[in-house]
């Protein structure tokens, strides 16, 4: 196996699937000669040539349209949406059309597009760039929504999005694009949709969660460990649909839990983890489950973007409390 970074995961996934299926088309603003602003794309324009990853104009509106009109004659279009903040220019196309397509047509029709786009704070983008609006799209039926935490799982699950034929909204956070490099395997393979993954096995605290804020938890455990707390990780990989299961076997298991996000406590999904537990385990806890988030305002400049993006200092005094109840 190799070790990539979750850039090299993203590209080595496009690669295959570009390669393997002659309908997979990938297209976005400046994802061809340059290879993406992050050069996730890098070289794929080159291999595959101009007709299979293709630059478009910078109208987000056209490339939903464009993705929409391609999947109804047989194609499965990965359309990139350059920063997610920009999701708004798009939202007719996903929410008021894709989302729909299959219950609108009676089944007659697919609309297997996977939408790609960075997203996530930490790194100081300008205004827009960073906005964490999954929950837009989880409250949105018809939609999947995949936000992988390292290079093999991303690697897996894009794959999968891209054979799905439900429209897939997959989110790269900016942060871990670049961050640390793990083993992935050179040839295909694939992670199921809708299937949460234990990072840590615990039996005192279950921390649930997703995107960057699987690695503030991690640490977190491991402080709160040298402390004699036994934490369980859960990386939930898809918020919608959601893997209700594996979270409340083990909210069962270890009686106390947090949810971790990056997103304001209004927005992310959060709120609906919270639902879910207290619907089906409420007998089996022994204190209240908190929420750990960012404020509820507009996303920072990047000056002050450090003090609000919740870390693992701010996991391990939600932690405690709920320990300590």
């Amino acid at each position: 196996m190799a070790q990539m970074t979750m850039v090299q995961a993203i590209n080595d996934a496009l690669r295959n699937e570009l390669k393997n299926d002659p309908n997979v088309l990938l297209f976005g603003e400046d994802v061809g000669v340059n290879g993406g602003v992050f050069r996730v794309t890098d070289g794929l324009q080159k291999e595959f040539g101009e007709d299979k990853v293709f630059d478009t104009p910078l109208a987000e509106s056209g490339i939903g349209g464009l993705a929409i009109g391609l999947s109804l004659q047989g194609f499965r279009p990965v359309p990139e949406i350059q920063f997610f903040g920009f999701v708004f220019e798009v939202m007719d196309s996903i929410a008021g059309q894709m989302s729909r397509m299959r219950y609108r047509s009676g089944g007659r029709y697919n609309m297997p597009v996977t939408v790609r786009s960075p997203f996530g704070g930490g790194v100081h983008t300008p205004e827009l760039h960073s906005d964490s609006l999954e929950g837009l799209m989880a409250q949105t039926p018809g939609l999947k929504v995949v936000i992988p935490s390292s290079p093999y799982d991303a690697k897996g699950l894009l794959i999968s999005s891209i054979r799905d034929n439900d429209p897939v909204i997959f989110l790269e956070h900016l942060k871990l694009y670049r961050a640390f490099r793990e083993e992935v395997p050179e040839e295909e393979y694939t992670i199921p949709l809708g299937k949460a993954a234990v990072k840590r096995e615990g039996s005192d605290l279950s921390i649930i969660t997703y995107g960057a804020m699987v690695h503030e938890s991690l640490k977190a455990a491991e402080e709160l460990e040298k402390e004699g707390h036994s934490v369980e990780v859960i990386d939930l990989r898809t918020i919608m649909p959601l893997d209700v299961d594996t979270i409340i076997a083990s909210v069962e298991k270890t009686g106390r839990a947090i949810v971790v996000q990056e997103a304001q406590r209004q927005a992310g999904i959060a709120n609906h983890v919270v639902s879910e537990i207290m619907e089906r385990a409420v007998l089996s806890l022994e204190a209240p489950v908190l929420r750990v988030a960012a404020a509820d305002t507009i996303y920072p400049f990047s000056q002050a973007e450090s003090i609000w993006l919740p870390n693992y200092k701010d996991v391990i005094e939600t932690a405690k409390k709920v320990l300590n109840f």
